[in-house]
């Protein structure tokens, strides 16, 4: 079984972020940020890389290929999962958790306002013998199913007697596309 977690820094300090990823023996921050900026400085790219080796842990981009919005190339998510780049992408990041625990990051806190969710996680947790979860604030982890869960409900489309599981949260995820993608 091959693990990968996700998650959010949204405004946490340095102090907390390593410890999150000391807790979940992150050994890889894939760092799926389109545009790998932020106002605390820590999580710009050439920062974040240089702190991330000093503390033992490797960092790779994979925006370009993995990035919610792209700089070439269909911005639309079910599109963009058929394009070469997301292809490339993924063989990436389960090369890497082959080797280590990752952790795709990226900026929103909650994983269902972001495209790790919506687009990446979606597709590695439709692979067999890939298991997805998000690190949460709390320190809690909450598996890719929890959350769509979680999406199902917010959406309310939970419990319909007509409609089965898999129909309700392709509906689910395409209304949230639509908010947030």
């Amino acid at each position: 079984m091959i693990n990968i977690l996700t998650m959010g820094y949204s405004n946490i300090g340095w102090d907390e972020f390593c410890y999150a990823l000391d807790q979940f023996n992150i050994g890889c921050v894939i760092d799926v940020r389109s545009s790998p900026r932020s106002r605390w400085q820590h999580f710009c790219k050439p920062q974040l890389r240089v702190r991330l080796n000093r503390v033992g842990i490797a960092y790779v981009h994979l925006g370009d290929d993995l990035g919610g919005m792209p700089t070439s190339g269909p911005t639309d998510y079910a599109t963009r999962r058929t394009t070469a780049a997301f292809s490339t992408g993924i063989e990436s990041v389960l090369a890497i958790a082959a080797r280590c625990t990752p952790a795709l990051l990226c900026s929103e806190r909650d994983p269902l306002h972001c495209h790790r969710f919506l687009l990446i996680s979606r597709h590695l947790h439709s692979l067999a013998g890939v298991r997805v979860a998000h690190i949460r604030h709390d320190g809690t982890l909450e598996g890719q199913e929890q959350a769509e869960e979680r999406l199902l409900s917010r959406r309310k489309l939970t419990g319909d007697l007509l409609t089965d599981r898999n129909q309700r949260l392709a509906e689910a995820y395409a209304l949230q596309e639509r908010k947030f993608g």
